[in-house]
């Protein structure tokens, strides 16, 4: 039986460089698992390897990508009996979302014997914390894919540009991000897109279990469990608090924009009615439209030959906290 697992993605952005510490450290730590994909197509394998060593704890080495695609197999793939053990997720990819929310921040070797600390100290049950997932189903046979961000409508296509882009000039990871959001706000405010611009907006519905839905083009479209983010929306009872996950679209006109992002800048956002601004909870969310791509974790869907894309929320799940 195996302190921690450890499951690596050699491709992550950080693992280009992290990699052969890591591996050296699980070298010295024998109490740790260590299995490296080439493909998110081998996670499954990886999960059921896995498995078979009984760990305490699954620590995931690589992007929000690698993240997405490995607690969909845990939870959706059987291989625990139904009852897998606490996520830690190491920072090591090009956003981190998912790490971030967890609190692992930093060097992905200090997250990781931060875990081996917890599970020698038998601290793990007081640090372990529960999320609901996000189960998306974009029609077809295949099963929910699992996560905990969801971004869609204009702030996908930017996410798109982003990647296909303008991370191929090797600039920072930061860079890259404050450079496709000014290059997104400039299309925005001057109703221009293609070209060497991302695409403009195209329409879509939005649709909300018991609270309706709203049509039009959307230069935000967020979805999300992560309480890092949920915690600067504040709700209200006007917005209605029917469900796990908090959806927020803004319209495409730059003052629409604007006022979320000074309502964000005030700590306010969520707590009244703004023109533009839509902000709503629930358990199940459905997105249509001609182009509605989105990006859950990382990676992306659309909706086939039709159908909408829906999103419902998850029981609560187990990750551990890496925050001190």
């Amino acid at each position: 039986m195996a302190s921690v697992a450890l499951l690596s993605n050699p491709r992550s952005t950080g693992n280009r460089s992290q990699l052969p510490r890591v591996r050296e450290f699980c070298a010295a730590h024998p109490d740790i698992f260590h299995y490296e994909v080439e493909d998110v197509e081998q996670i499954g394998e990886a999960i059921r390897t896995i498995a078979m060593v009984s760990p305490r704890v699954v620590a995931i080495n690589g992007g929000d990508g690698t993240v997405q695609a490995a607690l969909t197999e845990l939870y959706s793939g059987g291989h625990f009996g139904g009852s897998p053990p606490p996520v830690a997720v190491l920072p090591n990819g090009k956003t981190n979302l998912i790490a971030f929310d967890l609190g692992a921040e930093g060097d992905p070797i200090k997250a990781l014997q931060r875990v081996l600390d917890l599970v020698q100290a038998g601290e793990l049950g007081e640090h372990v914390i529960e999320r609901q997932l996000i189960a998306l189903d974009g029609g077809g046979n295949t099963r929910p894919v699992l996560g905990m961000f969801l971004g869609g409508a204009y702030l996908a296509d930017v996410m798109l540009y982003c990647r296909n882009r303008i991370y191929p000039l090797g600039l920072p990871n930061g860079v890259s991000h404050f450079l496709a959001a000014i290059l997104g706000l400039f299309a925005i405010i001057f109703g221009i897109g293609g070209g060497r611009l991302p695409p403009k907006p195209e329409p879509m519905t939005v649709s909300l279990v018991r609270q309706g839905e709203f049509k039009g083009k959307f230069s935000l479209l967020i979805v999300t469990t992560l309480e890092k983010l949920l915690l600067s929306i504040r709700t209200s009872d006007s917005h209605g608090s029917n469900g796990h996950m908090k959806l927020l679209a803004t319209d495409s006109n730059v003052g629409a924009l604007f006022r979320m992002l000074g309502a964000t800048w005030r700590g306010t956002l969520g707590q009244k009615q703004l023109a533009g601004v839509h902000f709503q909870q629930g358990d199940e969310i459905r997105i249509e439209g001609a182009r509605s791509n989105v990006i859950l974790d990382g990676e992306i869907f659309e909706a086939r030959n039709g159908a909408p894309i829906i999103l419902t929320s998850t029981q609560p799940v187990p990750f551990l906290r890496l925050a001190a």
